[in-house]
């Protein structure tokens, strides 16, 4: 049977091996329905906690954990700006995703009655409006942007003055990025071009990436969508053509100093032209096991106002483009869908708003796409950096980045997140060890297969390795076990192997360095977050800053009363002293254990699974130096699009299909993940189990 729907022609369900859903029907609004209903099957609990995330509403089954995140939710008015993005949508958009919306509403009932998530908590499933995912898309990417940085900027510059900042220059331990390469034809073995890589996010159980097959007599699409939002928007195959995307790092949000004051029962700030009316309320948000908690929305010129009010010396507002456009870019997702080539993908970005991305895309005929898509406000450099006052004009936005650039693919494309294609939009970005050595892998080869692309994925150089052996290479003097620690360290292959101790020794001679100097005196004035939400909180802590900053920090020679050397030789001799006997040195791979994120936290749940790889490694685990060696952030899936035979195209997730703990799929992917193994995409409909009547 073809790969086109011409089969049957109706509207079917059908599985893979790996419970991966196959939809197909008659016409697109009644495949965006199939995948609406499929999606509440399989990930009911998930996609409705992403509702309740959105709206500010998961402190009601969740408890007071969740309120710090359900006040920001309120405050930024997430799913007001949904509302304002839905009701702008052109018509055919708004009846796709409403079609979309049906079936979420249609399969909710079945979804929930087999997620036990929801019996734990006393949480019935609800409706989902018209505007609901585009309200579950902005939750997952408002903090995407990594606007709390200004925060911490603005911290750094207050207690250590502004040439301090750029010690801290790093990719920011709560970004989310990602791995993405594009091989030509004339460097594969297959005849036409390769795109592969690997989105970095949150891991989640269940994953933030769904693995789906849309098919209908105008397309079939087979790629990974995110639970809740129609389509397929970052990483699909459309048969002739195939795209990928890669965090661009670009700055698109801005943070404001507001004045604000009450004039009876109104709420005034002070904006360049003087005291000027805002919009505010007061919302009540339901907290299980406890009492409502009231809070206050307030709505500047600038955007909604983030932290602090009207009775505070100060508060912080955010200007965001969904908010100031009333557009989030959902007019892209059908277009993508029907692709034909390069330039369809290019024409489709049209519509892209957030978050900004780099994108990668080839089709058969041999056309090749590498470019910024997004919205990305002109304005001072100086919103890129610090929180802006509001009532300086200088800090207006001034229109829209235009072009956004792009280059020629010749021979090979690397995207890792560094400081290249975007350069012109961001501040801050990924080092470049990512992009480098992933580079250095391709441009060793020239015959490759998507097959043998998972060495390139699976790679666990850490680069960044660098100057603190560097400086543990110049010290003299240690003892005996801090002398044969460096010795090992200095004859390591930088290698973060899951097996080996001498990965693990330098993990963990980091982590004592990264502590001394969080403890340091000259930093001390920064060891005291500010005043900001508790949303904010993984921005503003010192040591994981330190962690991610360490390569600047060593070569900060201008702040005060910092040895380098000595503290790296204080963090050598403590370490020896625990690890300088052979037995009681360990592999890193039990160390550096996988952490998913729950909604729902599992108390039972365990150590997790050993990893290999590191923040900066091409197989990049997250952990936080310093902090912890668990991983909280890494490859939420892989992908290797195969243009010569949509057939051989690879992929893999870290847990499964399935969102239902206990189901076969829930977790039947873990081991091809945790072992660097990619499976295949099943295109052959004769090769699928169809679903009849219910599932």
């Amino acid at each position: 049977m073809s790969e086109r729907t011409s089969g049957n022609g109706g509207a079917g369900r059908f599985r893979d091996r790996w419970g991966v859903p196959h939809l197909r029907a008659d016409d697109p609004l009644a495949l965006a329905a199939a995948q609406g209903r499929v999606t509440a099957y399989d990930r009911a609990w998930q996609i409705e906690v992403e509702r309740h995330r959105a709206q500010g509403t998961t402190a009601a089954f969740l408890g007071a954990e969740a309120l710090a995140w359900d006040r920001f939710a309120r405050q930024v008015r997430l799913d007001d700006t949904a509302r304002r993005c839905h009701a702008a949508l052109d018509p055919a958009t708004a009846e796709w995703v409403g079609a979309y919306v049906a079936g979420v509403n249609a399969g909710l009932a079945d979804g929930a009655a087999r997620a036990p998530e929801f019996a734990a908590t006393g949480l019935a499933p609800g409706r989902w409006q018209p505007w609901t995912p585009l309200a579950v898309w902005l939750g997952h990417h408002i903090l995407f942007a990594g606007f709390p940085s200004k925060l911490w900027r603005e911290h750094v510059a207050h207690r250590l003055g502004p040439a301090a900042i750029d010690l801290f220059a790093t990719d920011g331990p709560a970004v989310a990025g990602s791995n993405g390469w594009l091989l030509a034809a004339e460097r594969t073995g297959t005849g036409a071009a390769l795109l592969a890589g690997d989105p970095h996010r949150f891991i989640e159980d269940p994953g933030v990436y769904q693995q789906i097959r849309l098919a209908c007599p105008e397309y079939d699409v087979v790629g990974l969508a995110m639970p809740g939002v129609p389509g397929i928007a970052h990483f699909a195959h459309a048969g002739p053509v195939a795209w990928a995307i890669t965090n661009a790092m670009a700055d698109y949000q801005d943070v404001y100093t507001e004045r604000l004051r009450r004039q009876g029962e109104a709420v005034q700030a002070f904006g360049p032209d003087g005291w000027e009316a805002t919009r505010s309320h007061v919302e009540t948000i339901e907290v299980a096991g406890a009492d409502p908690v009231e809070v206050e929305v307030v709505e500047t010129d600038r955007g909604p106002v983030i932290a602090g009010g009207p009775d505070e010396p100060t508060a912080v507002s955010l200007r965001y483009p969904p908010r100031v456009r009333a557009e989030l870019g959902f007019a892209a997702l059908p277009e993508l869908l029907r692709a034909r080539n390069v330039a369809d993908v290019d024409r489709a970005l049209r519509h892209w708003v957030e978050p900004v991305n780099v994108v990668q895309a080839a089709d058969t005929a041999g056309g090749l796409l590498h470019r910024v898509a997004g919205v990305v406000p002109v304005r001072s450099p100086e919103n890129g950096r610090r929180v802006v006052p509001a009532w300086r004009a200088e800090h207006t936005w001034r229109g829209w980045y235009a072009p956004l650039p792009r280059a020629e693919v010749v021979g090979r494309a690397v995207m890792a997140n560094e400081r290249g294609l975007a350069a012109p939009l961001g501040v801050e970005f990924a080092p470049p060890h990512r992009a480098r050595r992933i580079t250095e892998l391709l441009d060793s080869g020239r015959d490759w297969t998507a097959e043998a692309l998972a060495a390139v994925h699976t790679d666990t150089y850490l680069g960044s390795a660098a100057p603190l052996l560097a400086v543990l290479a110049g010290l003299t003097g240690l003892g005996p076990d801090a002398a044969a620690l460096r010795d090992r360290l200095l004859r390591w292959d930088r290698r973060m192997a899951e097996d080996s101790t001498d990965a693990a020794d330098f993990a963990t001679l980091r982590a004592a360095v990264v502590r001394r100097l969080a403890a340091h005196p000259a930093l001390a004035a920064l060891a005291e977050p500010p005043a900001y939400p508790e949303v904010f909180a993984p921005w503003l802590a010192l040591t994981s800053r330190v962690g991610y900053a360490l390569a600047h920090l060593l070569g900060a020679a201008e702040l005060p009363g910092l040895d380098v050397a000595a503290l790296v030789r204080a963090a050598a001799e403590e370490v020896a002293g625990c690890a300088g006997a052979a037995d009681g040195r360990v592999p890193w791979g039990d160390l550096h254990r996988l952490a998913p994120w729950r909604a729902l936290p599992d108390a039972d749940a365990g150590p997790g699974p050993r990893l290999a790889g590191d923040h900066d490694c091409v197989l990049s685990t997250s952990s936080v130096p310093g902090v912890t060696h668990r991983c909280f952030r890494g490859p939420a899936a892989r992908y290797v699009w195969d243009l010569a035979r949509r057939e051989d195209s690879l992929w893999v997730v870290p847990l499964g299909a399935c969102g239902v703990p206990g189901d076969p799929h829930h977790d039947d992917q873990s081991r091809a993940w945790l072992d660097g193994t990619l499976l295949s995409v099943t295109t052959d409909w004769d090769q699928l189990t169809e679903e009849r009547d219910g599932h």
